[in-house]
């Protein structure tokens, strides 16, 4: 079984680049199943399932969905296993740019539109330590432009291989889904896998994270961290 991780920020046409790329995988014959992680609601099982998909749906609620996949990537697995399917696809939803869902030695896939030239800037290392970088809505912006993100792209993560795609046509998903056919399979000798992240998560248990309502630094407690200011001095200011 081949296990395959895409994620990247919100509305960037995860789904509609996914769809494209297995369609083509189907037609091969091959059976897949897709995990789709989301925040609070999630829609796109439905459109999975309307393409002949098995899909299941995984809200993270009140946690980070990237360590949600961390935590159930063993669940996720195997029911893969149990289906016996060839492909398994998780499509984690993007939050806040310093996680990243990436595991080593499984291929990894960021999905980002161009709309922004310093959005490659900014990602971090859900772009940073990913295997391919798909790039959507390049169709509305001007070549120079594209060339703009891409070279941004490159110089923040240069050896992730760029493939621009058109989420609304599927054209060019070709491309993907023979990246797909390539990538290695996954070994579940015994029921047990030693799957690692590729970077890690931030280090942020703080009481805010517990539950307090109560803002400022007087009642943070755990990790947390302070802005420093160049000019004078910040009090000890109770709110």
């Amino acid at each position: 079984m081949k296990l395959i991780i895409a994620g990247g920020p919100p509305s960037t046409g995860k789904t509609s680049v996914l769809l494209h790329t297995l369609e083509k995988l189907k037609d091969k014959g091959k059976k897949i199943h897709v995990v789709k992680l989301d925040c609070l609601v999630g829609g796109d099982e439905e459109r999975y399932k309307k393409n002949g998909f098995e899909a299941v749906t995984g809200l993270s609620v009140y946690v980070c969905p990237d360590h949600y996949l961390a935590t159930n990537i063993d669940r996720i697995i195997e029911w893969g296993f149990k289906n016996n399917c060839d492909y398994l696809i998780i499509e984690s939803a993007g939050l806040c740019n310093r996680c990243s869902p990436h595991l080593k030695d499984v291929l990894s896939v960021v999905i980002l539109d161009m709309l922004s030239s310093n959005a490659p800037k900014k990602i971090g290392p859900l772009l940073k330590s990913a295997d391919i970088a798909v790039l959507t809505k390049g169709d509305l912006i001007s070549q120079a432009e594209r060339e703009v993100f891409c070279i941004h792209l490159s110089r923040v993560a240069p050896k992730v291989k760029i493939l621009e795609v058109n989420g609304l046509t599927g054209q060019r998903t070709n491309i993907l889904s023979n990246w797909f056919e390539k990538a290695e399979d996954i070994d579940n000798a015994g029921g047990h896998l030693s799957l690692k992240l590729r970077y890690p998560m931030p280090g942020a248990v703080c009481s805010f994270c517990l539950g307090e309502k109560r803002v400022g630094q007087h009642f943070a407690k755990g990790s947390y961290r302070l802005i420093q200011f160049p000019d004078y001095q910040i009090g000890d200011m109770r709110l």
